[in-house]
């Protein structure tokens, strides 16, 4: 048996969330275009068997890598150091659709050099030419300590096997973490608050969702069997209260009728969803909202 924990890294937006759903075979992550849609380390299992071998991978994915702003950014750059100590490999992503920069250099020379083994992953490959693709490899395959260079399309699966097969490299010899009918290590309260995230992230403008956060206030199972869910859909402006809602409620009811469908896929069962939304002034830099939230010490 082999068991280990690997680490997926990366600036936001390279896709480390769709590459982690993508090797899982399940939704652990939220996924959108915008920045820093991944706000705490999410961990995600990959159960297998290869070469007559079983191995459990567990991929912990995380968030963004960006300088930050404010209390919440802390905290997010604060779960990346965490998900990078003791692990036993360690993926970088890079999005080849952006501009090359010494930023992505210096990760990778950092990683090259640690003492676990190293994955580079070159994503977004089906929205570029060739060459950008090939430029990439080029630019980093004379450097010492990677083990691969893998050119991807997490949103399209292409080439994930290769990356999974480099995991499995990777991978010590040792007893699994989890059981094997385990795909995540979150709560289905965890989930759900990040589904309704998810579609405000997607049907909002791009002011608004930074501001966003999500707390689930009830979850239970009726006697009809029906999950009763109710929502807390906090922003941080009264302008931005309205935007969320919408006109005559028009938002507010689009986010949750998509959310409402993700949940009941997720559960197995009819889902009767309410959505609040609340004004906490600047809570990005609050401490006692950001626990409120799940921003807090023991989600790390």
């Amino acid at each position: 048996m082999k068991a280990g924990f690997v680490t997926i890294a990366g600036k936001p937006n390279s896709g480390k969330s769709t590459l982690t759903n993508a090797l899982v075979g399940e939704k652990v992550s939220i996924v959108s275009r915008k920045p820093q849609t991944t706000r705490n380390r999410v961990i995600g299992i990959v159960n297998g068997e290869k070469d007559g071998e079983k191995y459990q991978a567990v991929l912990v994915d995380t968030p963004g890598i960006h300088k930050p702003r404010n209390m919440l950014s802390e905290f997010m750059m604060k779960s990346v150091d965490v998900a990078l100590e003791g692990v036993d490999a360690v993926i970088y992503m890079i999005a080849c659709d952006k501009k090359q920069d010494e930023h992505d250099d210096a990760y990778v020379r950092r990683f090259a050099k640690s003492k676990v083994p190293f994955i580079l992953v070159v994503n977004k490959c089906d929205e570029v030419e060739e060459t950008a693709i090939v430029e990439r490899i080029e630019r980093y395959k004379d450097v010492e300590g990677i083990q691969a260079i893998i050119p991807v399309s997490a949103l399209k699966g292409k080439n994930v096997d290769m990356v999974l097969d480099e995991i499995v490299k990777a991978l010590p010899d040792g007893e699994p973490f989890y059981s094997e009918d385990l795909y995540t290590d979150r709560s289905l309260r965890f989930l759900v608050a990040e589904i309704v995230r998810e579609k405000a992230l997607r049907l909002l403008g791009d002011e608004v969702p930074y501001g966003i956060g999500v707390s689930v206030n009830k979850f239970e199972e009726r006697e009809d069997g029906v999950t009763e869910i109710d929502c807390d859909v906090v922003c941080e402006k009264q302008a931005h209260k309205a935007i969320v809602i919408g006109k005559g409620g028009e938002m507010i009811k689009k986010i949750s009728t998509s959310a409402r469908v993700d949940m009941e896929n997720l559960i197995g069962a009819k889902v009767f969803l309410t959505l609040y939304v609340r004004v906490k002034p600047d809570w990005r830099d609050s401490k006692a909202v950001m626990n409120e939230l799940g921003y807090d010490k023991k989600n790390l």
